[in-house]
């Protein structure tokens, strides 16, 4: 039974995918809308499906887009595709979001980002948006054979490892593990092995760190504060504040581009169905 609900899934995606231009280089779907929450009361067949398309060349595909799905822009539409790459490229997190739009019976959202940035956010960890998405579960629906943007993705995945790692306290049980990020389990957390795990990571991340940890005046380099943290008792909150300083400032900013790429009208009613659900999902943990 579960079985046959997957396939009807993959099926039903891909179906919604046919209504877009074909150009992509990565297309997932994610969210509750995919995979059951937790809870008696989630109904997974009326959740909104969220989709990211990744694509090698946005002003193309915004072209195209704009000729088979004009309906689904907001007001920036009459900009054209230009316009809408540059604000999609430099503002926010990257990505251009298309929210509330009914295709095949299905309320979806769908995020469009150019596979040059997600290969660099997964890579270096730029802002943690899509990156941080691809560290969760995600049902892939289509992918080509880039071959630079398959080993970014798993670079992402064992940089999450070693972050989680790191984050963890001594001992640990498989389900910890699992929650801060699914992967290998590692032993050993000497500051030597910790200073090792901390050089592997993402750039920004790093830089991050460096600047936390970094007094004013001292202009150490990265490697010289990452030596000092990997022998702090705290080394793993020093790590999660890093996460922090990268995750809460472009997701203040993509939510603020949200409201000129979705318009007014949209952002409030989606702004309004986020609330609901969290409503929801506070009764449910105080009931």
């Amino acid at each position: 039974m579960a079985l046959q609900a997957l396939q009807s899934s993959g099926v039903a995606f891909r179906k919604i995918l046919s209504h877009f231009p074909e150009e992509l280089s990565l297309a997932f779907a994610y969210g509750s809308g995919v995979y059951r929450q937790v809870g008696p009361s989630s109904d997974q067949k009326n959740a909104m499906l969220d989709f990211v398309f990744t694509v090698d060349d946005p002003v193309a595909w915004h072209s195209k887009n704009l000729k088979k799905n004009w309906n689904h822009y907001s007001f920036l539409k009459v900009l054209g595709p230009k316009i809408i790459t540059t604000i999609q490229n430099n503002y926010g997190a990257g990505v251009y979001y298309n929210p509330l739009v009914m295709c095949d019976g299905r309320l979806i959202k769908y995020g469009v980002i150019s596979t040059n940035i997600l290969i660099e956010d997964l890579l270096n960890w730029n802002n943690l948006y899509v990156a941080g998405r691809l560290q969760k579960p995600v049902k892939i629906i289509a992918m080509n054979e880039n071959v630079a943007l398959r080993s970014a993705l798993d670079k992402n995945l064992k940089s999450a490892v070693t972050t989680a790692f790191l984050m963890l306290p001594e001992s640990f049980s498989e389900e910890d593990l699992f929650i801060e990020i699914a992967g290998l389990s590692y032993s050993d957390k000497s500051p030597e092995g910790q200073f090792t795990q901390l050089m592997t990571l993402p750039k920004t991340l790093q830089q991050q760190i460096n600047h936390i940890m970094d007094p004013p005046g001292k202009n150490r380099d990265v490697e010289e504060t990452l030596l000092q943290v990997a022998h702090d008792p705290d080394c793993g909150e020093v790590v999660r504040l890093g996460l922090s300083a990268i995750v809460r400032p472009s997701s203040m900013k993509q939510s603020t581009k949200g409201i000129f790429t979705a318009g007014v009208k949209k952002s409030v009613v989606y702004s309004s169905l986020k609330l609901h659900k969290m409503w929801k999902g506070w009764l449910r943990k105080t009931s």
